[in-house]
């Protein structure tokens, strides 16, 4: 036996050491993101928030969050988008990476945008010891007249 070696498996709760940077969570988790940065603090504004779900290292201040928020272009006021972040703390770095659409624009921009977040988040929750199981959401469109009950 070495001395690297120790008798019996490691224990499932050991600490492994990892060795990250913002490039590389970047670069493999949010590599189809619009746009991408790195900060001391979060950069979504409590606010604009519309949704979100977290996931939460509870032996450390580490967490990964899915945000879908909604503003106003702030050079064309007549432009809404809707925004859809994923945030991973680790230690007191932030790491986020956005993907938008433009409010008003055809539904299968915001589906694109919603699955790239989503795998992103998906696999970002593993840094946080976390697991996503995908769900169901329904998507009422409003202004629109109630269908009468009908018999078949």
């Amino acid at each position: 036996m070495t001395e690297n070696e120790t008798e019996g498996d490691p224990d499932w709760e050991a600490q492994l050491p990892l060795s990250l940077t913002p490039s590389a969570l970047i670069h493999t988790l949010l590599w189809s993101a619009d746009a991408v940065h790195t900060g001391w603090e979060s950069c979504i504004e409590h606010d604009l928030v519309l949704s979100e779900i977290n996931a939460i290292d509870e032996l450390s201040d580490n967490h990964c969050r899915l945000v879908e928020q909604e503003y106003l272009d702030d050079e064309q006021a007549e432009i809404t988008w809707h925004d859809w972040a994923v945030e991973l703390k680790i230690g007191n770095v932030f790491v986020a990476g956005h993907w938008r659409a433009q409010a008003d624009t055809n539904l299968a921009d915001w589906d694109w945008c919603v699955g790239e977040a989503e795998k992103a988040f998906t696999s970002a929750c593993v840094l946080v010891g976390k697991r996503v199981r995908r769900g169901l959401a329904v998507d009422a469109p409003t202004g629109l007249h109630r269908v009468g009950r009908t018999h078949h």
